[in-house]
C-alpha cells in the first residue's frame, strides 16, 4: 500500500476542540473506531505507546505530532489530520522534553515495517517551507487531502 492510499478526505479535521493531547486520542480513537479504522484495544494502545515512546516533532517551520498505536489495534491502514484549535502539550520524540503542538497526524500503520519510512516522509515534509507554508493556509478539508496525497 502506498502512503497516498492512506489519506481519505473523511480523516482530515481542521477545528478539533480539545483540552489536552488525551483528549485528542479519545475524540480521534472515538472517531476511528466508528469508522472501522481500528478496533477495541486502540485508545489504551496509543496512550501506551505514547507514554513509552512519544511522538512530538520540533521542525523547522511547524511543531506536529504523530500518535500512533501498535499494528494489532488498526483495522485498516490511515492517516487522519487534525488540527487544533489551541495547542496542547506533548512529549518530544527522542528525548521526552515536553513541547505544544497544534498539528497532529495520528498514523495507523498495518505493517511495522512502514513505520520508519512513513514517519520519514513526514518529517521531509515538514522541513519543507513552501509545504508547511500551503499547509497551513488551507482550510477546507479537501485542499488538506489533496496537499498531502500530491506531496508524499
Amino acid at each position: 500500500m502506498s502512503y497516498k492510499e492512506m489519506f481519505h478526505p473523511d480523516l482530515v479535521e481542521l477545528h478539533l476542540q480539545v483540552d489536552n493531547e488525551e483528549e485528542a486520542f479519545e475524540v480521534i480513537g472515538t472517531r476511528l473506531k466508528e469508522l472501522g479504522y481500528v478496533n477495541e484495544g486502540y485508545l489504551e494502545g496509543i496512550k501506551r505507546r505514547e507514554q513509552a515512546f512519544p511522538t512530538g516533532l520540533i521542525t523547522q517551520y511547524l511543531n506536529i505530532g504523530l500518535p500512533h498505536s501498535d499494528p494489532e489495534f488498526v483495522e485498516k491502514p490511515f492517516i487522519y489530520v487534525v488540527r487544533l484549535v489551541a495547542e496542547v502539550t506533548c512529549r518530544q520524540m527522542g528525548d521526552s522534553r515536553e513541547m505544544n503542538v497544534k498539528n497532529l497526524f495520528f498514523l495507523g500503520i498495518k505493517n511495522g515495517k512502514e513505520q520508519v519510512g512513513l514517519l520519514q516522509s513526514f518529517m521531509n515534509l515538514f522541513m519543507d517551507e513552501k509545504f508547511v507554508s500551503t499547509y497551513t493556509s488551507l482550510d477546507k478539508k479537501e485542499e488538506i487531502y489533496q496537499l498531502f496525497v500530491n506531496h508524499i
